[in-house]
């Protein structure tokens, strides 16, 4: 493979060594547009948008991932295994499995479940434990205490489903203490062990399973400015590193 890449167009040096993934390329816009200083459109493959710009002076950039452990699966090895990139930050909207977990609380994802098959590419002799890169973490649990931002960190599900009819759906994994459901972080979290990189789920409550709370489609796209400022901030604490 060779850069661009089937499925981004980017040049040479136009990725930073950090990224913001967000699912949806609208929100990635809105990051650019909100928090950047003179972001750049540096991919449109698809629609998914990525730009590069810079926040308290380090370049980062933020791409859409689109939804699925296999739209982020092909986008975040592009971008570890092309463009040089370091950490990978997803950045999404998560349904609460827990009474205690409330719409626009944020979740950092220790640890992703899942029930996609994706591990078997890697020809594993057992079951892998899909886990956030620790020195990540550690710097957005930093960032989150100077932005007086307490989250919950855990374990999550990234499932292949988001309709689920004919089972039990998310009870057993409710059981299990697993805080939240999204769709991506197991993947992006694989990916990150078989190249050697970093990554992070920085997830906020869009919706309760249990519970009578739902965002809209806007609120999910412009209003989950914590949890994109918390993002921004690991990425310059990580410049260094």
């Amino acid at each position: 493979m060779s850069i661009p890449t089937p499925h981004i167009t980017a040049r040479q040096g136009e990725i930073a060594k950090t990224v913001l993934m967000p699912g949806d390329p609208l929100r990635s816009k809105f990051i650019a547009e909100t928090f950047l200083t003179d972001p750049v459109l540096v991919n449109n493959v698809r629609g998914v948008q990525g730009y590069t710009g810079s926040w308290k002076g380090v370049p980062v950039t933020v791409m859409a991932s689109g939804m699925g452990i296999p739209a982020i699966g092909i986008y975040s090895w592009e971008l570890y295994s092309e463009y040089g990139v370091e950490n990978i930050i997803r950045i999404g909207s998560a349904g609460s499995l827990q009474d205690d977990l409330h719409a626009m609380d944020i979740v950092f994802a220790q640890g992703a479940c899942t029930d996609s098959n994706f591990a078997h590419q890697f020809a594993l002799p057992g079951t892998f434990a899909p886990l956030a890169d620790y020195t990540l973490l550690a710097a957005a649990l930093r960032c989150a205490e100077v932005n007086g931002v307490a989250p919950r960190v855990g374990n999550i599900l990234s499932s292949d489903n988001f309709y689920n009819d004919g089972s039990d759906g998310p009870d057993p994994w409710r059981k299990m203490g697993v805080l939240a459901v999204e769709m991506e972080c197991a993947g992006l979290y694989m990916t990150a062990a078989r190249l050697g990189k970093r990554a992070l789920g920085i997830l906020t409550i869009s919706d309760h399973l249990y519970q009578p709370e739902c965002l809209s489609a806007e609120e999910r796209q412009t209003s989950f400015t914590r949890m994109m400022e918390l993002a921004l901030d690991t990425a310059v604490e990580m410049a260094s590193r």
